[in-house]
């Protein structure tokens, strides 16, 4: 690292990754709750329905929840198509595919359906887990530079290997927080202990704070997380650690109007579920900013702005399987990885050496060499990990690259026991030996790339591996031990070709 630091600054200082499987670390498999995300967006679609009716001044005999949506009995018969356009005003726009995600149905004996669509819960789960991987990402990741790399496994798995994380408890800790924000008002019209006792309204739920305090809130949300901006850690007015945000366009507007509202009243600040804070609106917020205030530490504000800025999950996040690998097995594995290097390196100069002499055969050493180098280099550029089947792949390049030089030697000996000239020799030699070097190294790389497409995890590391080796090999055997033997003809100037004896 301090070398790294000190070089120039127009040079890469990316280092060279090394897989869970080489550095030790922690592996998750989890498994994204769609289920519990279709009930939670049902919910929310029923107490739209409930609100939106209840501003409009529309009485109803009663919400019926269902799969996928809501139905709700209009009281009053002569309101029904007043009530029918407030419900189908919750539909909202058409997203990217211009479908909308919601549906309202007349029924009869005065009933109006509201529901998600067949394609929109179709959709639910796939949208849900890439979003997912997206946050988990931005969490575990923030700087860029972790090498933690989630991703898809089936419908609805996500598979997450931290290299040099030996902790899988806490990945769970960061992952298994959905950092839901929402702001909700204080429902100050019923009784805080009636409802602990078991009479909740059906427009309110009962939640408690980090001391255990029960509080009564309005489900019905003003603002939620998805229109922060920012977030960052700040102090109160006491000196204390606070968490500092801000709303986008819409988040501000939204948040402008319900403060504006509710002047006088609580509400309540919720992640997660519980109650972080419930102030009374002293006037209009209409900066779109504000701030989290209450018993925090620098490292639990720190965090907590680590996950408003990361984003919430949308759904839940179960654990299936946890793993750790220790870092002396991976020390283990890195030993035993450079021994087999070593080993199919020693072998491979040494048949060439004993196959092509000293001058043929130290040319191909030469260029394995600078081979390795190469492929080293372009897996720290591109930041891609090495595993331990990627050094599979490393040592399969070595033997691929020396298989060039060993179709280009044998041509090279069948036309000088031909009677043709050094010169004429090496020159056919290089030229018939490429069509078939070219054709080996096309089918290498059609294979590694139906490795990478269809594999998973080590399968691709292998076939990145591969690829790199495969361009970096015919670079390194035909081009740079063409210019070494042109230059040794050019100063030798032999009467015969060595390798013809």
């Amino acid at each position: 690292p301090a070398q790294r630091a000190a070089l120039p600054g127009f040079l890469p200082k990316n280092g060279l990754n090394l897989g869970l499987d080489l550095q030790g670390g922690s592996y998750l498999l989890l498994e994204v709750d769609v289920p519990a995300m279709r009930e939670k967006r049902v919910s929310n679609l029923v107490e739209d329905v409930r609100t939106t009716l209840q501003e409009a001044g529309i009485s109803t005999n009663g919400l019926q929840r269902e799969t996928g949506g809501v139905v709700v009995s209009i009281a009053d018969a002569a309101r029904y198509d007043a009530a029918y356009e407030a419900v189908r005003g919750l539909i909202g726009a058409p997203g990217p595919n211009g479908q909308v995600e919601r549906a309202a149905t007349r029924l009869s004996n005065n009933r109006i359906r509201l529901a998600f669509t067949d394609q929109a819960l179709n959709t639910m789960g796939a949208s849900a887990v890439d979003q997912s991987i997206e946050v988990i990402r931005r969490r575990l990741d923030s700087s860029g530079t972790k090498e933690i790399n989630p991703v898809r496994q089936g419908a609805d798995r996500i598979v997450i290997q931290a290299p040099g994380q030996s902790d899988p408890a806490e990945l769970e800790r960061l992952i298994g927080q959905t950092a839901q924000l929402t702001f909700q008002m204080v429902d100050t019209e019923n009784s805080v202990q009636e409802a602990a006792a078991g009479a909740v309204p059906p427009d309110a739920e009962l939640l408690a704070d980090a001391n255990g305090q029960p509080y009564l809130v309005k489900r019905r949300v003003l603002v939620s997380g998805e229109n922060l901006t920012r977030a960052s850690v700040g102090a109160d007015q006491s000196g204390r650690p606070a968490i500092d945000f801000r709303f986008d366009g819409a988040g501000a507007r939204r948040f402008g109007a319900a403060t504006a509202a509710n002047i006088g009243k609580p509400f309540a600040i919720i992640l997660d579920g519980k109650v972080v804070s419930a102030p009374t609106i002293q006037g209009a917020i209409t900066g779109g900013s504000g701030q989290i205030t209450g018993s925090f530490t620098i490292a639990e504000a720190s965090e907590m702005v680590n996950l408003l800025n990361g984003g919430a999950l949308p759904a839940p996040l179960k654990v299936e399987e946890r793993r750790t690998v220790t870092a002396e097995l991976g020390a283990d594995a890195v030993s035993a990885g450079a021994l087999s290097t070593a080993i199919g390196f020693i072998i491979i100069v040494t048949f060439m050496i004993l196959a092509y002499g000293l001058l043929f055969g130290g040319v191909s050493v030469i260029g394995l060499v600078l081979n390795g180098i190469l492929i080293v280099a372009a897996m720290s550029l591109t930041q891609a990990t090495l595993t331990l089947p990627g050094i599979a792949g490393l040592i399969l390049t070595f033997a691929v690259a020396v298989d060039a030089n060993v179709l280009i030697y044998e041509r090279m000996r069948d036309e000088a026991r031909a009677g043709r000239s050094v010169i004429a020799s090496m020159d056919a030699g290089f030229n018939k030996a490429m069509g078939t070097i070219i054709d080996a190294n096309l089918t290498t790389l059609v294979a590694a790339g139906i490795m990478f497409v269809f594999g998973q995890g080590p399968v691709r590391g292998f076939a990145w591996t591969l690829t790199i080796g495969v361009f970096t090999s015919i670079f390194s055997s035909v081009l740079v031990a063409q210019v070494l033997l042109a230059y040794w003809l050019k100063v030798a100037k032999p009467k015969k070709l060595p390798i013809a004896e």
